[in-house]
């Protein structure tokens, strides 16, 4: 007997219309928010990005797969098995899906489990490096601001307000999450007090019943803790050389197009727009991440057109040039050998 031929899969028109109100409002964020927060024009803009010389895309392009290496670091310790290019490959495929989509992060993960799975590795250690990576770039995205903020107070008496409502903001919040972390982790009741509160914010949004936060914090907590105890520096170290890497790219573009400010304001604007990465309203947080940034830059008293330009060219290499790699880490994933039947099922 033949089996009926299964119909696509339709994709929920609710995605579809967030994927299109995220594009638009990014590409009217672009267009018209960011010269008029910077205060300039993309005409004078352009002007700025014509002088810098082809030549710094080389090193540019460099550092940014050089932090992007450093991630694996991050991946690697939050899954034992993971061999650095296969982790390499698992970010640049999982990274250029999210930073297409709007709330790409949902899709990036199917892809992470897709591949993950097809080299052998189960649904459940894929969850747990998912997890630990999810709080580990929580945590360092909050503790950014509080490093700008001792950067600032270094060389400046006056701190801008927004910036030292951003630290604060950014304390609670990782205070937060860290503490639901060490809650999930410390013991059975614990993991399960914490799921089910989020299971209950969860469901307070979406009106719908749910207690799958709980069930896999409860499941997955043993596993959880093991892989902190055992792949916290790694992870650590591997976080502290991505942002490092990044934020030297940052330095590179903004003093290529002419930005001249201390580094320590710098290094402040380079945390807010670390920090606003996190909003998922557009693809990766396009637009919103380079308004904030130059608007910062500004603000500190960067001419408009050099700050604009410097973040427009470090945005280039971040996000945008995520998609060609990750059209290669794909092309590379196709021609990798897969596990077998009998590897999954023992995975």
């Amino acid at each position: 007997m033949t089996a009926a031929p299964t119909s696509p899969r339709r994709i929920p028109v609710k995605r579809v219309v967030q994927a299109v109100v995220g594009l638009g409002l990014a590409a009217v964020l672009l267009i018209w928010g960011l010269p008029y927060f910077a205060q300039t024009s993309w005409g004078e803009v352009f002007g700025v990005l014509g002088t810098v010389h082809p030549a710094q895309a080389l090193l540019f392009t460099a550092l940014v797969v050089a932090g992007l290496y450093c991630y694996t670091f991050v991946m690697v310790g939050a899954m034992p098995g993971l061999s650095h290019p296969r982790a390499l490959i698992l970010n640049l495929c999982g990274s250029s899906v999210s930073n297409l989509l709007p709330g790409g992060g949902a899709v990036g993960l199917a892809a992470t489990y897709t591949i993950a799975k097809s080299w052998g590795f189960s649904a459940a250690r894929v969850t747990t490096m998912a997890v630990v990576t999810g709080v580990w770039n929580i945590l360092s995205r909050a503790a950014l601001p509080i490093i700008a903020i001792f950067g600032l107070s270094w060389g400046a008496k006056d701190l801008p307000s927004r910036m030292e409502e951003a630290a604060w903001a950014a304390i609670i919040t990782g205070g937060i999450v860290l503490a639901v972390f060490v809650l999930a982790v410390a013991t059975d009741r614990g993991a399960r007090l914490a799921g089910s509160t989020i299971d209950r914010g969860i469901r307070l949004v979406r009106r719908s019943h749910t207690d799958k936060v709980e069930t896999t914090l409860a499941d997955l907590r043993s596993r959880i803790a093991d892989t902190v105890q055992t792949g916290w520096l790694k992870m650590t170290l591997g976080m502290v050389g991505f942002f490092g890497l990044y934020y030297v790219l940052f330095l590179l573009c903004t003093r290529a197009t002419g930005t001249d400010l201390p580094f320590g304001q710098l290094f402040a604007a380079y945390a807010i727009g670390r920090l606003l990465t996190a909003v998922g309203v557009t693809p990766g947080g396009l637009g919103v991440t380079e308004t904030g940034t130059a608007a910062a830059l500004v603000a500190w008293g960067a001419d408009p057109a050099a700050a604009m330009a410097g973040v427009v060219l470090f945005s280039i290499f971040t996000h945008l040039l995520e998609v060609p790699l990750g059209a290669l880490g794909w092309l590379a994933w196709s021609l990798m050998p897969k596990a077998s039947g009998e590897e999954l099922e023992d995975a």
